[in-house]
């Protein structure tokens, strides 16, 4: 199995591994006239991030987000920097994360770097989820508990929703974790209401799969953006209150929670996006392996008994 993986994996894959090559050691390293590369670099490491994943989803499904559609995976990178910049109007106000070694842009040229960087949030947790949704332990998972989804449990979610923002709003000290839930907690039932894909959907039949990998896709990249961040410049420092102990490079152990259900909320940005272009999912992005799926709906047949058909 793992060497057919591997007689798949693509050529851009490999594309990846050297952009990671090259980019890590320009971060970290910042060699003498390659200033302009070593102030981009953590942008090259996360392209090439993107590419390895995607080249190790098609390896072991055979299929991807890059291989089904070019252009709707170049979109999830516009879609991409609008939504952290929403993250960041919040920041406004928590004042939890700061960049540093940012002095040579400003204005304009702030803009437009800080924007570019921000185009890989979305392609990467949702390429990490897919590599996350192939792998077999995952697809087994049982049945959990089911989530309502009457219309009255739906207001009540968008409800909590906006109260959450108005608490990071104006009680930003105590309130700052719900940053990190109240856009999912707005968006996904909104979404499930217009008829788009949403979480909700496979959370009322008490399927957490998709959930559980997002999660754990939440969890992998912010390994690798704090890791990569620690000693790259320019780079980002946290402020955050009451939690700032036991950091694992910059971030305070218990802040990575966060990263869980921000990559809902990256799910919910990237279906609301869609629906506000007036561009159907059609099942672009595919959280868990349709084979698994198929398996998942197949009726087990008792041991020693022929299938009995229809009719």
């Amino acid at each position: 199995m793992m060497v057919q993986s591997l007689r798949r994996f693509p050529r851009y894959g490999f594309l990846g591994l050297a952009l990671i090559a090259a980019g890590w050691p320009l971060s970290w390293l910042k060699p003498e006239g390659f200033g302009f590369l070593s102030r981009h670099a953590f942008l090259l490491l996360w392209i090439g991030y993107i590419l390895v994943v995607d080249a190790l989803v098609y390896a072991r499904k055979g299929t991807s987000l890059w291989r089904r559609s070019r252009r709707r995976f170049l979109g999830l990178f516009a879609i991409s920097a609008p939504a952290w910049w929403l993250f960041e109007f919040f920041n406004h106000y928590l004042q939890n994360w700061e960049y540093i070694g940012t002095g040579e842009w400003t204005g304009l040229s702030y803009f437009l770097t800080a924007t570019a960087h921000f185009t890989i949030v979305t392609p990467a947790v949702l390429e990490t989820a897919e590599l996350w949704g192939t792998a077999a332990w995952l697809q087994r998972l049982s049945l959990g508990p089911r989530v309502s989804d009457t219309p009255r449990a739906l207001t009540n979610m968008i409800l909590i929703g906006v109260v959450a923002v108005v608490a990071v709003i104006t009680a930003p000290r105590y309130a700052f974790p719900l940053v990190w839930l109240s856009v999912y907690l707005i968006l996904d039932p909104i979404n499930h209401l217009r008829g788009r894909p949403s979480l909700i959907a496979s959370l009322r039949q008490g399927d957490w799969r998709p959930v559980i990998a997002l999660w754990l896709a939440g969890l992998t990249c912010g390994f690798f953006w704090e890791m990569w961040n620690y000693y790259a410049l320019p780079k980002w420092v946290y402020h955050v209150p009451f939690v700032s102990f036991l950091h694992v490079f910059e971030m305070p152990i218990l802040g990575y929670g966060g990263y869980l259900p921000f990559a809902m909320e990256v799910y919910a940005l990237y279906q609301l996006a869609l629906d506000l272009a007036g561009i159907p999912e059609g099942g672009y992005v595919r959280l868990i392996d349709e084979a698994a799926e198929v398996s998942r709906r197949r009726p087990r047949v008792k041991r020693g008994y022929p299938a009995m058909s229809e009719g």
